[in-house]
């Protein structure tokens, strides 16, 4: 840090004792300025490596394995009373090798509860619409699967009672915090977001580490793997 105020090697002579104290005191500003640019370019550089060692992971896993792991997960979301009493499910739809949700989305509609799912609307701005299943949605830039913007079936999460999110993500901690994409849209979601929260992970991603917290940074209500359901707030 504070390379700013260090460009160059400065060369003074006994009668420049005024121009070296402004010199060093113009070098300490530079490096307290520099400091929080510096912390946050390495924090985003560990985020992103950690992103990339979560997903060659999470690639790596054999499809069968996988598949199972998330037949369990999915039965275990499933038997949540939060899941049982919520009249709104907002959830991503999976693609590739994320925690699959297809089998929750199915499940859901079948006991006449309301789906929704995500549309990116603006930077880290999601709106949500109601779906009916998965097919008719629209492959994004950013890749992933969205609803129409059809506003006869958007729904506002901060004005829904009784609802669930499930909220995707590279790994999380027991407490709850999550190792996202890096968008930031959850973040901004589940900040104003009033219900309950699931974050959906197979058990190799449950991890003592996510990276730096930063001040963003939401965790979600309830951690449920194959094995395991976790009540986050009593792991904080």
């Amino acid at each position: 840090m504070g390379n700013d105020g260090r460009n160059g090697e400065r060369a003074v002579n006994d009668s420049a004792a005024d121009d070296v104290a402004k010199g060093n005191a113009a070098e300490r500003e530079s490096t307290a300025n520099d400091a929080p640019a510096s912390d946050a370019a390495a924090l985003r550089a560990r985020k992103k490596e950690l992103r990339r060692a979560f997903g060659a992971e999470r690639a790596a896993l054999d499809p069968t394995v996988r598949a199972r792991a998330d037949a369990a997960l999915a039965d275990r979301v499933a038997q949540l009373p939060a899941f049982a009493s919520a009249q709104v499910v907002l959830t991503y739809v999976s693609i590739g090798d994320e925690v699959d949700t297809r089998e929750l989305i199915a499940q859901a509609l079948a006991a006449g509860k309301t789906v929704a799912a995500p549309r990116v609307s603006g930077p880290h701005v999601m709106d949500w619409y109601r779906i009916d299943g998965v097919d008719g949605l629209v492959r994004s830039s950013f890749g992933v699967l969205e609803p129409p913007a059809d506003e006869a079936r958007r729904i506002a999460p901060d004005q829904v009672e009784d609802a669930l999110a499930l909220v995707p993500g590279f790994a999380f901690t027991p407490q709850g915090y999550r190792l996202g994409y890096g968008g930031g849209f959850y973040d901004v979601f589940l900040a104003g977001f009033r219900g309950a929260t699931v974050g959906l992970c197979r058990d190799e991603f449950l991890r003592a580490d996510v990276g730096p917290l930063e001040a963003h940074d939401q965790a979600v209500d309830l951690v449920v793997t194959p094995t395991r359901t976790i009540r986050c707030a009593e792991e904080r």
